[in-house]
């Protein structure tokens, strides 16, 4: 818990950072022409597009240089305090491994992510069969290491490391299997993330020895990123927490301008809200007006913030979290399979104490409780650096895909009836606080579809065999005249019901057709 304070902390201060207003300037190719405008009054116009929010269930994927140690999420940074954190002394694992971080840095990692096992088309098919129905690469993390062909950026993943487009093979991918594409940039924190890259021991026989944040290309002559700027990947070195000067921010919406132009995404995420004031907004409406063009006058896409000034203007993301109710706009919750966003060897899981990873029952009943509160479910996966997918995580992934093969009746193309649900599970509304423990068999989300209620109860073994709904009675305004039959999803036979004022009362089916959570199917005339 100390140590998620403190990333949070850490994030707080580069949101700060990104959100002041710096100086604003006209984009390269910037498509100012269209329905769209700079405004948080021309971008409230925007409306979600139904293919989001008919798909309920989205696959992350974070996998870069932070893959290599597989040690910390956050192994970028953390490499460079010797005191180390509540999570584990990181610097001291870089030493024991690596080396000193004056000499092998963080930049030092990139030859040895090669990616030899990666099959994008196999990773999209696993993640079409399990249910998903869009995919989010991450295409530039906090490093600021680009994972496609940037021309703004020089380290990136087509020059050095897998020497491969990986955005653009993963958008190939998702479009052989029929998937949305999406992909995030969280790069407005990377004037900040790396700073710590500039430091030095305060202690010991290399006291004083800046870190390698610290190079220039001149000091490259001979080595293998010879011609390339550490400060180019670092950011140009700067007092800690003073605000990203032009060039910074020049840079970020060059970069960015260009993931969209030419990969094309349908979803767009960003780690934070709409970063350096008008900068910004304009990218908003340039995406929104590009991605209209695109699909011939209908605006399809998507742009996950954490933040905004108008709350139609984007697509919330709550990560690691949840709502507490249902919300007017659609919404996205995000989580990871386990504790760190990038692959963690299990070795290093046990230093998250009590944070270990999420189980299948547990992800299931998030799905379900963010559906029925109007929302998407963005789960990430954390590949291993040369591609493939642990075998844990697979078979987490399997398992959900089981339940939704059963269920997906009462999720996909779903929509919020007026009350979510009922039970002793209240979760708290906002990002770090989601619930890490399945909810109980009292629990019940509802979800509706055409001429049906779909009643989806987190778990089994109701007393008396019998389920008990108490915003089902008979004072309550169905989406229907009348209840016509009460069946079980995935197990064929009508149930025998009741009703009156007190509850709506569901005779058990004699037999589970699936795990985790059952769905009563209540159709109306």
């Amino acid at each position: 818990m100390q140590d998620r304070l403190t990333r949070r902390k850490l994030f707080l201060r580069a949101a700060q950072v990104a959100a002041a207003a710096g100086p604003v300037f006209q984009a390269a190719g910037q498509n100012a022409n269209g329905r769209f405008q700079p405004t948080w009054e021309s971008l409230g116009l925007y409306r979600t597009p139904d293919w989001f929010r008919d798909a309920k269930f989205g696959i992350f994927m974070h996998w870069g240089i932070d893959s290599v140690p597989a040690a910390n999420g956050w192994y970028g940074n953390r490499m460079y305090l010797p005191e180390g954190t509540i999570s584990g002394n990181v610097y001291q694992h870089h030493l024991k491994h690596y080396g000193h971080p004056s000499v092998f840095g963080y930049k030092d990692l990139i030859p040895l992510w090669k990616a030899e096992k990666w099959d994008p088309d196999a990773l999209v098919g696993l993640y079409k069969q399990i249910g998903a129905r869009y995919i989010v690469p991450v295409a530039v993390h906090h490093d600021g290491f680009d994972n496609y062909d940037s021309t703004h950026q020089p380290w990136n993943s087509v020059n050095m490391g897998p020497k491969q487009d990986i955005i653009g093979k993963w958008k190939t991918a998702a479009e052989k299997q029929g998937l949305r594409f999406g992909c995030s940039s969280h790069s407005s924190y990377n004037w900040t993330y790396l700073e710590p890259s500039r430091h030095s021991d305060k202690s010991g026989p290399l006291k004083g020895v800046p870190y390698d944040g610290a190079l220039t290309r001149e000091d490259g002559k001979g080595k293998w990123w010879e011609g390339y700027d550490p400060r180019q990947l670092y950011s140009r070195p700067h007092a800690d927490g003073a605000r990203p000067d032009e060039e910074f921010i020049r840079n970020y919406f060059d970069r960015t301008y260009e993931l969209i132009d030419k990969y094309r995404p349908d979803l767009l995420y960003f780690d934070g809200g709409l970063s350096f004031g008008d900068n910004g907004l304009k990218l908003a409406a340039h995406f929104y007006n590009s991605n209209t063009q695109w699909h011939g006058g209908e605006l399809e896409a998507v742009l996950n913030i954490k933040s905004m000034g108008v709350p139609s203007a984007a697509t919330l993301d709550i990560e690691r979290g949840q709502s507490d109710r249902i919300l007017p706009y659609p919404w996205q919750a995000e989580t990871s399979i386990h504790p760190g966003w990038f692959y963690l060897e299990r070795r290093y899981l046990d230093e998250y104490l009590e944070e270990q990873p999420l189980s299948a029952k547990t992800l299931i009943h998030k799905l379900i409780d963010v559906v029925s509160k109007n929302g998407n479910f963005l789960l990430n996966v954390a590949l291993r650096a040369d591609g493939t997918l642990p075998e844990d995580q697979e078979e987490i992934l399997r398992e959900i895909g089981d339940w939704l093969k059963v269920n997906g009746e009462a999720i996909y193309g779903s929509r919020p009836w007026d009350t979510y649900g009922e039970g002793p599970t209240v979760v708290q509304y906002g990002g770090m606080k989601e619930p890490r423990r399945p909810f109980t068999p009292q629990d019940t989300r509802f979800t509706t579809k055409g001429n049906v209620l779909y009643a989806i109860v987190t778990g089994w073994g109701w007393p008396d065999d019998e389920l008990v709904i108490k915003s089902l009675n008979s004072t309550k305004r169905l989406p229907f005249e009348k209840i016509s039959t009460i069946s079980v999803l995935g197990g064929g036979q009508l149930l025998k019901w009741s009703r009156d004022d007190t509850a709506l009362r569901i005779q058990a089916p004699p037999q589970r057709p699936c795990e985790h959570a059952a769905v009563m199917k209540i159709a109306g005339i």
